[in-house]
């Protein structure tokens, strides 16, 4: 085996990191201006991508990718700015609590009837942000944490850990050309894992069912087709015996699964994680916080409730980029299923999303950018650097309409069609 190409070590200037990652130019007020955030994700993320480079060069192939960059290239693709304590999405919000602040979420066409419910009284589903607001004014973050697991909202306090987690490392290296990822996930976190999955040479096949297809079909197009270009689409109907048996056989013929829910949402369909990774496939879980929690999270809410938020001169905590948990989670996942145990075993990555953002933070104060001939400019460790804007990649090849490939991958696979 060829010798493990080492983690690069978080360099000594993460304030650079920030600035060209295009993340600060989405931090901050609209009216104000753009802000470095505290901690190294954007470091980390450079880290993983060039880890994932090294590892995909062992199999032959070129990834010339900014793991940086990739945590704001989905503003790049939809033009939105920076909007303080309104995420850049505009679905989430930073709000008062009795003792502290909150992110809420609602962007699912349910969410507004779950936060009338949180609240105990209804809202306007146009606009539940005021009854919301005045409702947390009075509740401790414990109390909104309690309640938003139990009902199954997007929202936490905003809190730091005294100690932070480690952030995750991959273990030996693999070439991954030529093996078969399937891929449960959608948005945006576990997508973009597959997608890296996929520049490094994997066979992508996307599963979906009838009733839950990938949310992100109805966002921006070019970005839905940046994340799946290439990749095979199959839907699936677990309600049906053959539908279930042919789930079964599909994650028996892959070497990674992917999937972002809670663990009970495949279990439904008769799928074990523990019997794959038995047999020797790499699943990566992605969760809000873990498999044995319950909570249920976004990029925005999970990243600030963990801590990552920028601040107001007067103390009011400000979103951090764009969702941030979803790409940093999507790289770091990719880097760890191209590795495995030295033995070539099986592994089980259980990944938080939560605790990776709280891995990245740190005590140390950040500089912040000066207006400089018309350009937003941070002084850093190794010198000035230019805060950069969103910058997209180019699509490369379409994606699949949902289940365009059914019968194609089941027949390639030898499984029968349902």
């Amino acid at each position: 085996m060829s010798p493990t190409p080492p983690l690069p070590s978080p360099t000594p200037d993460p304030v650079r990191d920030w600035a060209e990652s295009g993340v600060a130019a989405l931090t901050g007020r609209p009216d104000g201006p753009p802000v470095i955030p505290p901690g190294r994700a954007a470091t980390v993320a450079r880290a993983m991508s060039s880890w994932i480079s090294d590892v995909a060069a062992l199999g032959g192939r070129r990834i010339d990718v900014d793991g940086a960059r990739l945590l704001s290239e989905r503003a790049a693709f939809t033009g939105r700015p920076r909007r303080g304590n309104i995420s850049v999405g505009g679905s989430c919000r930073l709000l008062s609590t009795a003792d502290g602040w909150a992110a809420v979420s609602c962007a699912r066409p349910d969410d507004p009837a779950l936060l009338g419910a949180l609240i105990g009284d209804a809202v306007d589903e146009g606009d539940p942000w005021p009854a919301v607001a005045d409702w947390l004014r009075t509740r401790t973050g414990a109390e909104l944490a309690e309640r938003a697991e139990l009902l199954g909202v997007a929202a936490g306090p905003v809190s730091r850990a005294g100690t932070p987690p480690p952030v995750p490392e991959p273990l030996h290296p693999r070439p991954v050309d030529g093996l078969l990822v399937v891929d449960f996930s959608s948005l945006w976190a576990g997508p973009l894992c597959a997608h890296l999955l996929g520049l490094a040479g994997v066979r992508v096949v996307k599963v979906e069912t009838p009733d839950r297809p990938d949310g992100a079909r109805r966002g921006n197009p070019d970005f839905y087709r940046l994340l799946h270009g290439g990749h095979e689409s199959v839907v699936l109907d677990p309600a049906t015996g053959a539908g279930r048996r042919a789930l079964a056989a599909i994650v028996d013929a892959a070497d990674i699964v992917v999937e972002a829910s809670r663990p009970r949402a495949l279990a439904r369909f008769g799928l074990d994680a523990a019997a794959a990774v038995a047999r020797g496939t790499t699943w990566v879980s992605i969760t809000a916080a873990g498999r044995s929690s319950g909570r249920i999270g976004f990029g925005d809410d999970l990243a600030a409730a963990a801590g990552l938020v920028a601040s107001d001169p007067d103390g009011t905590p400000l979103f951090v980029g764009d969702a941030l948990a979803d790409p940093l989670t999507g790289i770091t996942a990719a880097a760890l299923a191209m590795s495995a145990p030295a033995d070539g075993s099986g592994r089980l990555w259980d990944l938080s999303m939560s605790d990776l953002i709280a891995s990245t933070l740190t005590d140390q104060s950040v500089p912040q950018p000066l207006l400089r001939d018309g350009k937003w400019v941070v002084k850093t460790s190794s010198g000035a650097a230019a805060v950069a804007e969103p910058r997209p990649r180019t699509p490369a090849g379409n994606a699949a309409p949902s289940g365009a490939d059914t019968a194609a991958v089941l027949a390639s696979l030898g499984i029968a069609a349902p």
